[in-house]
């Protein structure tokens, strides 16, 4: 779908991770959200994808307005940064927290990020959702991360 997608020229992204093979060398990606494509488009050319073009998809929809769900670009970059990247490096840090505090990653590849502080056997977390259904993690520095207020 990703490519077929592409190939029509619409921003998608496929959430993936990286497998090794069971026998031999080398790696594949799998969906680690089996059947979640998310488009950037407008719900109208995303509606007029399916009803005029024939794309077989299917959308999600928001119980609590009965439309098509969308998610704003602030959410969809801080998912797709987390969701691709860890760090293991670390620093001083600023203030306590939480677990559970809004977040926003202060340094590293992830610098801006916002998102909820975890911990898990002793790591730090930042844990970031779309529409409060889907979660992508991934472990970042305590001394990286601000409290925000939300």
């Amino acid at each position: 779908m990703r490519d077929e997608l592409s190939a029509r020229g619409i921003e998608n992204f496929v959430p993936t991770v990286e497998r090794s093979k069971t026998r031999g060398k080398g790696t594949y990606e799998k969906a680690a959200l089996p059947n979640v494509v998310f488009l950037r488009m407008t719900k109208d050319d995303a509606l007029d994808l399916v009803n005029k073009k024939g794309v077989q998809l299917k959308y999600m929809i928001d119980c609590a307005t009965r439309s098509m769900m969308v998610v704003p670009d602030k959410q969809m970059e801080d998912f797709r940064r987390v969701f691709d990247s860890s760090t293991d490096e670390g620093g001083l840090m600023n203030e306590p927290l939480a677990l559970g505090d809004a977040v926003r990653v202060a340094k590293g590849p992830l610098s801006g990020v916002e998102g909820a502080v975890m911990e898990l056997q002793g790591e730090s977390y930042v844990v970031v959702s779309l529409l409060g259904m889907l979660f992508a993690s991934a472990r970042v520095p305590r001394a990286w991360l601000e409290k925000i207020e939300k």
